[in-house]
């Protein structure tokens, strides 16, 4: 069975419901305290999937994530670009994805055409919202049918256009570097935009920018989350792993469904088995 680690920290508090997602989408989700992965860090090898949850990590001490990140960054860096390296998924979910982007996981260091990897580290960063203030609430997730991800490839085949999940966070709006989103862009690496919730007109899906409260957080061009060039490393700002059954969903007892967030799980699982 493809083994998936969860890595818990002081104050991330979403671990239980990604071991359920996990294990609803066919995996084994181990729950590891960074300590012990500390003590070994070789054992993350392992595992097939790593998640880093939602929650508060080090209380968000110093920013969202950022003692996570120094963590991730010089702690465990030899063994992650191993496990990054050898194609292994990894999921960052809310706190999980301001970790990834604080230690330079996400976007991915850019390649310099001679194959060498730039010397270039943060690139884009989770600031605060631009309401300024904690927003939990459901938002709705546009799919990019072209990104490499492959937690979201397969949907894309299947013809899934959009996820819905929550949000709940106070510091979740994307800010790109000069450059940044126009490679990511360019390189589909923008897998999830905030999407307008269902309008329609003569029915056609609405178009243009998602606005506030469909983008609960300002995030620039309304950005959800991005991948790594490869494809393999996934971050986000909505919670997938609180929309594994239909009845979670808000309104699900009028009748209205959403592919469930535990799709991105299923693919991840799915992925990873074949590796």
């Amino acid at each position: 069975m493809t083994r998936a680690l969860i890595l818990h920290a002081a104050g991330t508090n979403r671990d239980r419901e990604a071991a359920w997602a996990v294990e609803k989408a066919g995996g084994e989700p181990v729950i590891l305290h960074i300590s012990e992965l500390h003590e070994r860090p070789a054992s993350l090898h392992g595992f097939q999937m790593l998640v880093l949850p939602g929650g508060f990590s080090y209380g968000d001490a110093l920013g969202a994530g950022r003692l996570l990140a120094s963590d991730l960054r010089w702690l465990f860096e030899e063994e992650m670009a191993r496990f990054v390296d050898a194609g292994k998924p990894v999921l960052g979910i809310c706190n999980g994805f301001q970790a990834l982007l604080k230690s330079g996981w996400l976007p991915g260091l850019p390649v310099h055409p001679s194959g060498h990897q730039l010397d270039a580290r943060i690139q884009a960063t989770l600031t605060r919202n631009a309401s300024n203030r904690f927003e939990c609430r459901w938002v709705w997730m546009a799919l990019n049918p072209d990104s490499p991800c492959v937690f979201t490839r397969g949907l894309a085949r299947r013809g899934v256009s959009r996820i819905g999940c929550p949000v709940a966070h106070g510091e979740g709006r994307f800010i790109p570097g000069g450059g940044v989103l126009e490679r990511l862009q360019a390189n589909d690496q923008v897998v999830l935009t905030y999407d307008r919730d269902g309008a329609v007109a003569d029915g056609v899906p609405s178009r243009g920018p998602a606005g506030y409260p469909a983008n609960p957080n300002g995030s620039v061009a309304d950005v959800a989350g991005i991948c790594n060039g490869q494809g393999n490393v996934l971050g986000l700002m909505p919670h997938p792993e609180d929309h594994i059954v239909p009845w979670q969903h808000p309104r699900w007892t009028r009748g209205e469904r959403e592919e469930l967030g535990l799709s991105i799980f299923s693919e991840g699982i799915e992925y990873a088995r074949g590796l």
